[in-house]
């Protein structure tokens, strides 16, 4: 995986291998005492309970909505490096989808593969809709749940390679887990596991075949997953009701922006035909 691997202000290189292979990490990105803050921000609202089904893992415990929860994931959500490869991935204006954390528990099982963006039914091969950026909070290892990816399977279009089966057949439905059968199997051999130090940030197209890989070790493996979309795709959370307003009027501009308390011109977001920030601006009492 060491080839993967870039320096936050090699952009370009980045962008390469996104281009070339669907991801590239970033090692280390997030120092010490950021990865201090992320705990300490979860810690006052981790219960335990883990996930609702296979697919978000009997044995993963998932927090959402992590910008009302602590200043530090509005930090990682417009972290320079991150935004200088997303500004030219994404479309202009593009929002946050989602921000939420994974804490795989021991015994956590594989998930089934899939690719972040789809649930926009749109034909591929086509450019991403979406991207996604894995924090890794603890190292990220194969035996510990290192996230698993098919390096190239971003630009796979509806006849995937080897004759399998076309993307509508094992993508993950609109109602249910994604498909689990042989053809998952099949694909299985193409993995490899994004393994990463502490801190280090996976960036990779919402088009990339990969799944969690599975906890075989005795801890847990945290990490946190911000994806973020196009200016005119519907996000998966709900930003603008997930975060209080009292919290949204402390963030930066840029992660309001991202927020959806922004225009998409000509006028894509708009409030009674104004901008969505003067609701910010209104007395707190009447938000």
């Amino acid at each position: 995986m060491i080839e993967h691997h870039f320096q936050p202000d090699d952009t370009g290189a980045i962008l390469a291998n996104i281009a070339s292979h669907g991801f590239a990490i970033v090692p280390e990105l997030l120092d010490p005492l950021g990865q201090k803050a992320v705990r300490e921000a979860l810690a006052e609202h981790k219960t335990g309970l883990r996930g609702r089904n296979d697919f978000e893992g009997y044995q993963t415990e998932r927090l959402y909505s992590l910008l009302a929860r602590g200043r530090i994931f509005a930090d990682l959500s417009e972290h320079p490096a991150i935004l200088a490869v997303l500004d030219q991935v994404l479309e202009p204006n593009y929002l946050l989808s989602a921000a939420l954390s994974i804490d795989l528990y021991p015994g956590e099982s594989p998930q089934a593969i899939h690719f972040d963006d789809s649930f926009y039914a749109v034909p591929r091969p086509r450019p991403p809709i979406g991207m996604s950026v894995i924090w890794a909070i603890d190292p990220f290892t194969p035996e510990n749940g290192a996230t698993q990816l098919i390096p190239g399977s971003h630009s796979w279009s509806g006849d995937t390679p080897d004759g399998l089966p076309d993307t509508p057949e094992i993508a993950l439905p609109r109602n249910g887990p994604a498909y689990q059968g042989p053809v998952i199997e099949d694909l299985e051999h193409r993995l490899i596991d994004a393994v990463m130090p502490a801190g280090s940030a996976l960036i990779f197209s919402g088009t990339l075949w990969h799944r969690g890989g599975g906890n075989r070790t005795a801890a847990n493996r945290l990490a946190v997953t911000l994806q973020y979309c196009a200016p005119w795709a519907r996000q998966q959370e709900n930003m603008m009701l997930a975060v209080p307003a009292h919290i949204a009027r402390g963030l930066p501009p840029r992660v309001r922006a991202l927020m959806g308390y922004s225009i998409h011109p000509p006028f894509m977001g708009h409030v009674d035909s104004m901008h969505p920030e003067r609701l910010l601006r209104l007395p707190r009492n009447s938000t």
